[in-house]
């Protein structure tokens, strides 16, 4: 009965992850990023402050690297959800990083 909740329970994120698809006006490119380029983070100019990593940016011919940066939290217990590359049958999109 444990395995059947939890085999529904996986169909049921599965499937609701399924729903979600690019974000709109997304921009699909043929061949994913280069590979994660090392930083050197220094400390932070204040408390309440987070650290942003950078990230491969695509610029209509090639990836261009953005870089980190150190910014302010937009409220006490904000956690940052880094933006990433997502692969798919249509090619790689972006999908920003946001607070949460």
């Amino acid at each position: 009965m444990r395995n059947l909740k939890r085999i529904t329970l996986a169909a049921g994120l599965i499937s609701l992850a399924a729903c979600y698809g690019p974000p709109a006006g997304a921009v699909f490119v043929r061949t994913g990023p280069p590979g994660y380029r090392e930083e050197v983070v220094g400390v932070a100019p204040g408390p309440g402050y987070f650290w942003v990593a950078g990230y491969w940016e695509w610029g209509g011919a090639e990836y261009r690297w953005v870089p980190g940066r150190w910014v302010a939290r937009p409220y006490p217990r904000a956690v940052w959800v880094p933006g990433r590359w997502h692969g798919s049958r249509r090619g790689w999109y972006w999908v920003p990083g946001h607070w949460r």
